[in-house]
C-alpha cells in the first residue's frame, strides 16, 4: 500500500528550477533514503510534504487525499501525522529538554500534565536521555541535541516521520545512535524518508533509495539494487563524483 505519492512536482524559485517533474511513492512501513547533491531540492521536498512549501505544479497524495491545495487549518491534522525531524534539531533554546516535549503534547492534545510527564519520561527512556529533563538544549551536544530533536518529533505518535539529514556532522558513535533510533522507529512500522548524504546509513536503514538529479529522481532501487557497482549514478555519488 503507497502511503505518500508524489506526482509530476516542479518547483522554481526565481528563475532557478529547482524540480522538473519528480515522482516517487512511499510504501507503508518503509524507509525511503532520499539522496542527491547539495542544492538539488531534497529538503523542498520534505518541506512540502507538511505544506511548508508548496509545488508549482504537481499533486502530494497522502493517504489518498492531495495536500497541496489544503489550508492551514486543514494542514494541521496532516501535521499531526507526519512528523519533521530538522537537520540541526529545532530545539527552542529558552525552554528545558522537558519543555521541548511537553510543547507539541500541550498545543496538540487534552492529555493532563500528569499524562505528558509519564510520555516524556518513557520517551527519554526509549531514547536514553533520562536525567536530562531540566537541561536547556545549548548545554547539550550536537548528538543529544538531534536526538532530542526526534524524541519530540515522534512523542505525537506520528504514522510518518521525515528526517532531514539527521546524522549530518555527528562523530560516528552519535551517527550509531541516530541510525539505531531510525530502525527502532522502523521496527515499530514507521514509514519514513530519510535525506542524507550519509550513504553507510542510509544502505543500513533504508528498503529503497531514489537518486534525485537534475530536478528528477533518476534512479531508484532497493538498498542491494543501488549497491550494485552497475549503477553508475549512485557509484559516482558514493565516490564524491556528484556533490
Amino acid at each position: 500500500m503507497d502511503l505518500i505519492e508524489v506526482f509530476d512536482f516542479h518547483k522554481q524559485f526565481g528563475t532557478k528550477v529547482v524540480h522538473s517533474g519528480v515522482n516517487f511513492k512511499v510504501r507503508k512501513g518503509e524507509c525511503l533514503g532520499l539522496i542527491g547533491g547539495s542544492g538539488t531540492g531534497k529538503s523542498v521536498l520534505l518541506r512540502s510534504l507538511i505544506g511548508l512549501s508548496r509545488p508549482d505544479q504537481g499533486r502530494i497524495l497522502f493517504e489518498n487525499r492531495d495536500i497541496t491545495g489544503l489550508s492551514e487549518s486543514e494542514l494541521i491534522e496532516v501535521r499531526r501525522k507526519i512528523a519533521y525531524v530538522f537537520q540541526g534539531g529545532a530545539l527552542f533554546d529558552s525552554m528545558t529538554v522537558y519543555e521541548n516535549l511537553a510543547y507539541p503534547l500541550r498545543a496538540h492534545t487534552q492529555l493532563g500534565e500528569a499524562e505528558i510527564a509519564e510520555k516524556i519520561k518513557f520517551q527519554l527512556s526509549e531514547f536514553g536521555l533520562q536525567g536530562n529533563e531540566e537541561v536547556y538544549p545549548v548545554n547539550l551536544s550536537g548528538g543529544m541535541q538531534k536526538r532530542v530533536g526526534l524524541a519530540r518529533s515522534i512523542i505525537m505518535d506520528p504514522e510518518v516521520i521525515l528526517y532531514d539529514e539527521p546524522t549530518a556532522g555527528l562523530d560516528p558513535f552519535n551517527t550509531k545512535r541516530i541510525q539505531e533510533m531510525i530502525l527502532q522507529m522502523k521496527a515499530k512500522g514507521r514509514t519514513s524518508i530519510l535525506v542524507t548524504h550519509d550513504m553507510p546509513v542510509a544502505f543500513a536503514v533504508c528498503d529503497r533509495i531514489a537518486m534525485l538529479m537534475n530536478g528528477r529522481i533518476e534512479a531508484i532501487g532497493s538498498v542491494d539494487e543501488m549497491e550494485e557497482k552497475s549503477n553508475h549514478l549512485i557509484l559516482q555519488f558514493v565516490q564524491g563524483e556528484i556533490r
